[in-house]
């Protein structure tokens, strides 16, 4: 099957599977990671096949929809990539990228780094950054029913997978704990290049945000 045949059965299989979605994390969400990662991949050495398989599975069946299970996502990657008749060693980078991608799992494990997970990892990071990152964030936020802001809850620091997950936050908390990271956190030039701007629009929201808060 043609590298381009088995792209489209994917983008074809993520729509139906994330029809459902949280709106943070549903096919548009894929689709922006899908550009930016082919978007970096122009600029580094990688498989593209890879970057771009990885891209439109990662979020497949994300563990935060799924009592947690990181194993689910990897499972239903690794059977329709194999429907697909594709080789072994690229279903398992695949994958690798499904099981390693997610901000939670690089709190607590070291992982088997390689270009292609770079490469989609900091377009999933992206996404999380800037205005569509500070609207994806409400969204979720309003999704679980959290407070946008409580000052007598403050940011939680030396955070695991497992706190990171479970603990109680808040929405503008969630910028400390992880949004205004990010940028320090981008693994290739080009990732790093294209954060800039969305972390410093972050920064100018928050300001804003808690000078209205305080009657500003």
């Amino acid at each position: 099957m043609l590298s381009q045949e088995i792209i489209k059965n994917t983008e074809t299989y993520v729509r139906e599977q994330l029809q459902q979605a949280e709106a943070g994390h549903d096919w548009w969400h894929i689709f922006r990671v899908w550009r930016l990662a082919r978007k970096i991949a122009e600029q580094e050495t990688a498989n593209l096949l890879v970057v771009e398989l990885g891209a439109l599975l990662h979020d497949i069946a994300d563990a935060k929809f799924n009592q947690g299970d990181d194993r689910i996502g990897q499972e239903k990657a690794r059977v329709f990539l194999k429907e697909q008749q594709l080789d072994d060693l690229t279903i398992e980078q695949v994958v690798a990228i499904v099981r390693d991608i997610s901000y939670s799992t690089s709190l607590s494990s070291k992982v088997m780094r390689t270009k292609e997970l770079d490469i989609v990892q900091d377009a999933d990071r992206l996404d999380a950054m800037g205005a569509i990152g500070i609207a994806r964030t409400f969204s979720y936020g309003g999704f679980k029913g959290h407070a946008m802001h409580n000052p007598h809850l403050p940011p939680r620091t030396n955070l695991t997978k497992e706190t990171y997950r479970k603990e109680e936050t808040t929405t503008l908390n969630h910028f400390y704990e992880k949004l205004l990271i990010l940028r320090d956190r981008m693994n290739t030039d080009t990732g790093k290049q294209l954060a800039e701007e969305r972390h410093q629009f972050m920064q100018l929201f928050v300001k804003q945000f808690l000078s209205e808060w305080e009657g500003g």
